[in-house]
């Protein structure tokens, strides 16, 4: 298979870390009934498997992307983190992280091209 497959499956990856951020985000603006329950719920834990899930789909995917388009990828985490936070949470994208992705955003295609 082709490089372009394994950059497409470390970008999935890079997706389900950010995801597995956001569910710890929204666990954490919860109320638990007990200390326990705050760390051992469904959001947490799901997280938690999403996360390892990310962690081998990386390194399956790390064998066959080169090592210096790893970074350029990995970068894709802070948009996917922003656009799931105004999705889910209805935070407001400000000035600078708007600024911010498109730098990112363009910095991915001038690495690309």
């Amino acid at each position: 298979m082709s490089n372009n497959f394994f950059s497409l499956f470390l970008l999935l990856s890079v997706f389900i870390s950010a995801v597995s951020q956001i569910l710890l985000k929204k666990s954490a603006t919860e109320s638990h009934s007990s200390f326990l329950r705050e760390y051992l719920n469904f959001k947490v834990v799901f997280a938690y498997f999403l996360f390892f899930l990310a962690v081998f789909i990386d390194l399956f995917a790390l064998k066959y992307v080169p090592a210096s388009f790893v970074p350029v990828i990995e970068t894709s985490s802070y948009i996917f983190v922003i656009v799931l936070s105004r999705i889910i949470f209805k935070e407001k994208i400000n000035l600078v992280q708007g600024i911010a992705m498109l730098l990112v955003i363009l910095g991915i295609f001038v690495y690309i091209i």
